[in-house]
């Protein structure tokens, strides 16, 4: 495998958890820095992952050593900085949502296409293997005919100095917990979904949507039905409900690397709970991210950029009729 170099352009939580752990363990890359607007951050991330220390976003820009940008800064500031490492020529896989409007995804996505260069929305959660089992099971009709796809992501309020409350740096419940819903959605049953109704509750106190929900439609008659918050009993699974029976992910979109999620199929009288072994789907992400660089094949992921931006526009705008 080829390896490449990468720079991590943010000091987040995901980061420091997740994905630069997986990013060591990868032998498809080679972590070169990390750079924050603190010199105390950068070097503190710095010196727990064994690479250099970089102070100010655009100090890594024009450095030839790196190949991409793994980029976890808040949406609100990504038509900025994503468009720059683009401009200098680095593939950019950024956390969700990728941007804030389809005009700004367009933007990005053009300026890629102009210089060969792939930009990723890393929905790390398409990457875990209990998706594949989940495949199968339609492939093999379990369920019979797909009428109902519903997907709920929500969990408990968050400490209102968290930058999900903050619009100014794109919060609010639909750039975060809403993208999970919806990329499930295209990611389970395809691009041919049509936004019909939604809503968005308003926090009184910071003015960000904290809690919504969606009804989307297909061609062949599927409806999607799609609940998210952050004032919200946890839930973060998904349901496929067919003509002969129904099939439930039940840790959908953030189960742990260590942890085993379940599988549910029921039919008439019957019900079977499957085990699925634990999986990283961080690494998962990653490895998709050098495939895609490697092998010159970025159209997937700007049709995938370019829908989810264009969905999640709709529902804002449905919602404010």
């Amino acid at each position: 495998m080829k390896k490449l170099n990468i720079a991590v352009m943010g000091c987040a939580g995901i980061a420091l958890r997740s994905m630069i752990p997986a990013i060591k363990a990868n032998p498809g890359w080679n972590l070169v820095a990390v750079v924050s607007r603190s010199k105390e951050k950068a070097e503190k991330f710095a010196g727990r992952f064994n690479c250099e220390a970089v102070v100010g976003y655009k100090n890594l820009l024009h450095r030839d050593d790196i190949d991409a940008i793994y980029l976890p800064l808040p949406t609100g500031l990504h038509d900025e900085w994503i468009n720059k490492c683009l401009t200098s020529g680095k593939h950019v896989l950024a956390e969700k949502s990728l941007a804030y409007d389809y005009h700004s995804a367009k933007t990005m996505v053009v300026a890629a296409q102009s210089k060969n260069l792939v930009v990723m929305e890393d929905f790390m959660f398409q990457y875990h293997s209990q998706h594949k089992f989940v495949f199968e099971l339609l492939r093999n009709n379990e369920i019979g005919e797909i009428r109902v796809f519903r997907a709920s992501f929500g969990f408990p309020p968050l400490p209102k100095t968290d930058f999900r409350y903050n619009d100014q740096v794109g919060g609010g419940a639909l750039m975060d917990a809403a993208g999970y819903t919806v990329r499930a959605t295209h990611f389970i049953l395809g691009d041919d979904f049509v936004v019909k109704a939604s809503n968005l509750f308003l926090d009184p106190e910071s003015g960000t949507n904290i809690y919504g929900g969606a009804f989307l439609t297909s061609s062949k008659g599927i409806s999607a039905q799609l609940g998210f918050g952050f004032d919200h009993f946890y839930q973060c699974n998904y349901e496929i409900w067919g003509s002969k029976g129904k099939i439930i992910a039940d840790r959908a979109f953030t189960p742990k690397v260590d942890f085993s999620p379940m599988i549910i199929v029921e039919k008439q009288g019957e019900r079977h709970e499957y085990q699925m072994r634990p999986d990283n789907h961080f690494i998962g992400s990653l490895n998709e991210f050098h495939r895609a660089i490697t092998e010159h094949d970025a159209e997937k992921h700007y049709r995938e950029v370019l829908l989810q931006s264009k969905t999640l526009e709709d529902i804002r705008k449905l919602s404010s009729k």
